[in-house]
């Protein structure tokens, strides 16, 4: 299980440090895509063929499901890390996040997500909700 928040930054050939506590469950070998929000999601290859078994179950008739099934497999990326931990972002998926220089990289339980710094401190981040909002978002599932 992913977890933990590492500031971190990308260099000018569009290389990321995975950070070392979350590198070794990741393996070497990933996925990476665009997430619901405006961030990238990485999974373990693992975690990608279950993403993928639960999406064939959707009804392809439903657009939205093709539309979702465009955003997330179809700007998906097959990722290896080099010897230094790194991976290499594709032009579109970092334009996509917003990804300039410095990042939040946050581990997400079964993927790692990646943030541009600015996007995730924004007061008006969708993905970051205050303490009320949890409270009354996990109330919904009854936890």
């Amino acid at each position: 299980m992913f977890m933990g928040t590492t500031h971190n930054s990308i260099d000018d050939k569009n290389r990321v440090i995975v950070p070392a506590k979350l590198r070794a469950e990741l393996g070497a070998r990933c996925i990476l895509t665009k997430g619901l929000d405006v961030c990238l999601n990485i999974y373990t290859m693992a975690d990608w063929e279950r993403q993928m078994e639960k999406i064939a179950r959707l009804p392809e008739s439903d657009p939205k499901v093709r539309a979702f099934i465009r955003h997330f497999c179809g700007n998906a990326a097959e990722c290896e890390l080099d010897k230094q931990g790194r991976i290499v972002i594709p032009q579109e998926l970092k334009e996509y996040a917003g990804i300039d220089k410095d990042l939040v990289t946050i581990g997400a339980m079964t993927k790692i997500e990646l943030w541009a710094r600015d996007t995730w401190s924004a007061p008006d981040n969708d993905g970051r909700m205050d303490t009320k909002e949890f409270s009354a978002a996990l109330k919904e599932y009854n936890f």
